[in-house]
C-alpha cells in the first residue's frame, strides 16, 4: 500500500465517521439549544430535564438515519475489500 492509497483511505474513515456520527450530533445539538431557550424564557434551571428529551430525539433520528448508515458502512467495506484484493 503505498501513501496515496493510504491517505485516500483515511480521509473516506473521516468522512464516514462524519456521516454516521453528523445527523445524532445535529439532532442533540438542536434540542439542547431548544431546551436551553425554554430554560432561560421560563427560568426553570433544572439540569436533569435536558436528558429525557435528548434520548428520545437522538433515538428518532437513529431509527431515521440507520439506513443511511448501513449504506455508508457497506460502501467503506466494499472500498476496503477492493484495495485488499488488487493489493493496493
Amino acid at each position: 500500500m503505498d501513501a496515496a492509497t493510504a491517505i485516500e483511505l483515511a480521509r473516506a474513515a473521516l468522512v464516514l465517521t462524519l456521516t454516521i456520527a453528523g445527523p445524532l450530533l445535529f439532532g442533540a445539538l438542536i434540542t439542547g439549544v431548544v431546551i436551553g431557550l425554554m430554560q432561560a424564557l421560563t427560568q426553570v434551571q433544572e439540569q436533569t430535564l435536558t436528558f429525557v428529551p435528548k434520548i428520545l430525539v437522538m433515538g428518532v433520528v437513529l431509527l431515521l438515519s440507520l439506513p443511511m448508515m448501513g449504506s455508508a458502512l457497506g460502501q467503506f467495506m466494499a472500498l476496503v475489500s477492493d484495495h485488499i484484493v488488487t493489493g493496493r
